[in-house]
């Protein structure tokens, strides 16, 4: 960075006798606004990404899967508005809880699946069925993505706080400009007399 750009980027800290009181609070503002950006926003991504993430793997080693058998044909997905298909569907299935009770329910199986054929459905503790869980990698992703929208929500609010106070000095040095040229103005005109 040669000297020219350096100064340019520091000349609200230097001493200058055309510096006025808002360019200093304004600098101050810019290095709050800057510190908050780097270090809540990184602190709000990591803390909100760990807490999406918790209860996401804590699910995954709450639920299990475990054989059933299909009561009924699954039927064929639906295209979907945007054209595409799902490959899951609901069909009635019955599964055997590990204390050998027996269990029917509507879970998502495979489409087109024939009455009798095996499938694996998901249950909680309590053995009722539930969806299947998150991998690792799509839980981390979650947690991630969910992590960066905080972390990018933070420095906006900031950014958006930074520019009100600088649109309220900006405000503020055009009242000072007019203030001052109305003194100035009628000796510079032939109004001055």
């Amino acid at each position: 960075m040669s000297a020219k750009a350096r100064g340019r980027l520091w000349w609200r800290w230097r001493r200058n006798p055309l510096k006025r009181r808002s360019d200093v609070v304004e600098a101050w503002v810019a290095l709050v606004a800057g510190l908050v950006m780097a270090v809540g926003g990184t602190t709000a991504g990591v803390v909100t990404a760990a807490a999406v993430e918790q209860p996401l793997l804590a699910q995954r080693a709450e639920r299990h899967g475990v054989p059933a058998r299909l009561l009924e044909d699954a039927p064929a997905a639906t295209p979907r508005a945007d054209g595409s298909r799902a490959d899951r569907v609901p069909a009635k299935v019955r599964w055997k809880a590990s204390d050998g009770t027996v269990h029917t329910g509507v879970a998502q199986v495979r489409e087109g699946r024939a009455a009798g054929a095996s499938t694996v459905v998901w249950i909680d503790a309590r053995g009722r069925l539930v969806h299947e869980p998150l991998t690792q990698q799509e839980a981390e992703s979650r947690a991630a993505l969910t992590g960066a929208t905080a972390a990018t929500g933070v420095c906006l609010v900031t950014l958006a706080g930074r520019r009100v106070v600088r649109w309220r000095l900006d405000r503020g040095r055009a009242a000072q400009w007019e203030r001052a040229w109305a003194e100035v103005e009628p000796r510079w005109s032939s109004r001055g007399g």
